[in-house]
């Protein structure tokens, strides 16, 4: 790619969905669908622009170490990264839910050492550490709310939306960690080398952002 290209990472699913039509408004629109391009850089209606799908959880390091100039990310993955090397101009207001602690109605009320099953292992340790409590966290990938069902853990740290599937459960939300909506991040050198552009960028989608709300 040319060395003044913007890459602009982004992530299959619900954020690239909610992204384009704030892009579009910034005059960038994708050229190729990435659920049906087997491309990894999609070229846009910009020659100077290409976009990079990749894993939600891989978009803070791509923009850390400059493969992406700036990334759309969920604020609950930016938690987890621990964000370094990256700039935080802009928040989206797309992609809202909550990262909630949640559980049996009756945890809340136990002495003992709770185990709490979660991908966010970070934002939990970090989280249980503040309140000076100790916990087990077991670390899973996928179908949280099964951990309290069959015991493998006292609750979960998960991202909650309409809170349908803890219900569906038997689980209930117990403790508010986070209010989580998606970012735009920058690479910290990208600031400085292609500064105009990417400032255009963040003026151009902060605009579209205010008109949506």
């Amino acid at each position: 790619m040319p060395e003044q290209t913007l890459t602009i990472a982004l992530s299959k699913g619900r954020i690239y969905r909610d992204t384009l039509p704030l892009l579009a408004e910034a005059g960038i629109e994708p050229k190729d669908d990435p659920e049906t391009s087997r491309k990894l850089i999609l070229d846009t209606n910009r020659d100077d622009v290409k976009l990079v799908v990749i894993r939600a959880t891989d978009v803070p390091t791509y923009v850390q170490y400059g493969a992406a100039d700036v990334g759309v990310s969920g604020k609950d993955v930016l938690m987890e990264h621990g964000g370094d090397g990256l700039y935080e101009p802009l928040d989206l207001n797309i992609a809202r839910c909550r990262l909630m602690v949640a559980g049996h109605p009756e945890v809340a009320a136990r002495g003992v050492r709770l185990r709490v099953a979660t991908k966010f292992v970070n934002i939990t340790r970090r989280y249980y550490a503040e309140q000076g409590k100790q916990v087990e966290i077991i670390k899973l990938y996928g179908s949280m709310e099964l951990a309290p069902l069959v015991g493998l853990a006292d609750c979960i740290v998960d991202l909650v939306d309409t809170g349908n599937t803890l219900k569906a459960n038997g689980l209930v939300p117990l403790e508010h960690i986070a209010d989580i909506s998606s970012r735009l991040v920058v690479n910290k050198a990208a600031m400085k080398m292609k500064s105009a552009r990417v400032k255009r960028l963040v003026k151009d989608l902060e605009a579209a952002v205010a008109r949506r709300a």
